[in-house]
């Protein structure tokens, strides 16, 4: 079993720019990872099983909701303690942090910020130890990068609302006790609401034949005539700028998280390089491998900074969505790059669990595409600097 060695490169001193505070929650999460998640990652993610008893762990080093008040059972932690923990989760494997993100910014956020009292005091204790799970239901079968052209619906019968339709892509899904649900109402507006598990005639089945993301769970989730009690409809915002608000939380950790697995890629290579010798020198006394490893800590620099950055603006609550976008493509694309170089630095070793490179690779892939594709994160940062959409067109005649 290989021993967790990783060291956090940090090239321009951002730890300078942290509080006592940032730094003992990375340690402590970053302990947690090399103690009970790196010995067991590589065999849960072969197997493609669930590391389901990771769960109320996570709850337990404040990892699920990080930023919600301790009124409901969250750290209280700002923006960038939650970057900060989905970097180490996600240093890791992003099927782990994956897991984390969508509790913390597609469950617990949506019901903090658009539920009322009684559903935060029902629901949010429990999801912040980790007793309940929970997924986000807002891609469908055929509507991904246009969540507004959902089908699923709901109308009001009285005494409780009938829910109908499918969701497709849902991390968590077929262990979740809870789901926070999209929507359109008979005047077609979305809203959200949360479906529990048990509830008749909603089911989660399994999602298999993954390549990546092995180690999380996937699942649809299906409803045929689901009775939702109408106190399950969270009441303070409804329009597609509700699911786009959780969105924006959990883009924000992804792009901590993918900086997460370019570090740890660079950090093996780099370390690879310093050990591994041909022609009677190390690999890195080479001119290629060290500009291999020049321009991934270039990258690795310039995403640490926006990352940083954006963490200030998202807690004096400044920071847009197209900030947020750019963040997200730009540090998922600079840690693809970074992993296909490790692995061509690791040589053959690259392809074999020995390393987790070729995982995180594998991985990345997903997160390349999942919570806005990359292409249309760039369309986004080409709206806002041009003010002009690019997203739609008409179909011509026929």
């Amino acid at each position: 079993m290989a021993t967790d060695l990783y060291t956090h490169p940090d090239y321009f001193n951002m730890d300078d720019l942290l509080s006592e505070e940032h730094k003992l929650v990375r340690e402590t999460t970053r302990s947690w990872v090399k103690q009970n998640v790196s010995p067991i990652i590589e065999d849960y993610y072969e197997r493609a099983a669930f590391p389901e008893h990771l769960v109320k762990q996570l709850g337990e080093i404040g990892a699920f909701g990080p930023y919600i008040p301790e009124t409901y059972g969250g750290p209280g932690l700002d923006q960038i303690s939650y970057g900060l923990i989905m970097q180490e989760l996600e240093r890791c494997d992003s099927g782990l942090r994956s897991t984390s993100s969508v509790q913390s910014s597609l469950v617990m956020y949506p019901i903090w910020k658009y539920g009322n009292e009684d559903q935060r005091q029902k629901y949010l204790p429990k999801l912040a130890t980790g007793e309940f799970l929970g997924c986000f239901g807002l891609t469908e079968p055929d509507h991904g990068s246009n969540p507004g052209g959902m089908i699923s619906n709901f109308k009001d019968m009285g005494d409780h609302y009938l829910l109908n339709g499918a969701k497709m892509w849902i991390s968590n899904a077929p262990k979740a006790d809870i789901a926070v649900v999209w929507a359109k109402n008979e005047e077609g507006r979305i809203h959200g609401l949360i479906v529990e598990k048990g509830m008749e005639g909603f089911s989660a089945p399994e999602m298999k034949g993954k390549h990546s993301l092995r180690a999380s769970i996937t699942g649809e989730l299906i409803f045929d005539n689901v009775k939702v009690p109408k106190e399950n409809l969270l009441p303070n915002k409804s329009g597609l700028g509700a699911p786009l608000g959780c969105l924006d939380s959990a883009r924000f950790g992804i792009a901590w998280g993918a900086l997460g697995s370019a570090m740890d890629c660079y950090d093996q290579a780099l370390r690879y390089s310093k050990e591994r010798t041909q022609f009677n020198v190390p690999i890195g006394a080479f001119q290629l491998t060290q500009k291999k490893l020049a321009e991934m800590i270039t990258e690795i620099t310039k995403a640490q900074l926006l990352t940083f950055r954006l963490g200030q603006l998202r807690n004096e609550g400044k920071a847009t969505s197209a900030q947020i976008s750019m963040a997200k493509r730009n540090n998922v694309e600079i840690a693809l790059k970074i992993a296909r170089e490790a692995r061509q630095i690791l040589g053959g070793m690259g392809i074999t669990n020995e390393y987790s490179v070729m995982r995180h690779m594998a991985n990345l892939e997903s997160v390349v595409t999942y919570e806005g594709t990359h292409d249309i994160h760039l369309l986004i940062t080409g709206m806002d600097v041009t003010g002009i959409p690019a997203f739609t067109r008409e179909m011509p005649n026929k």
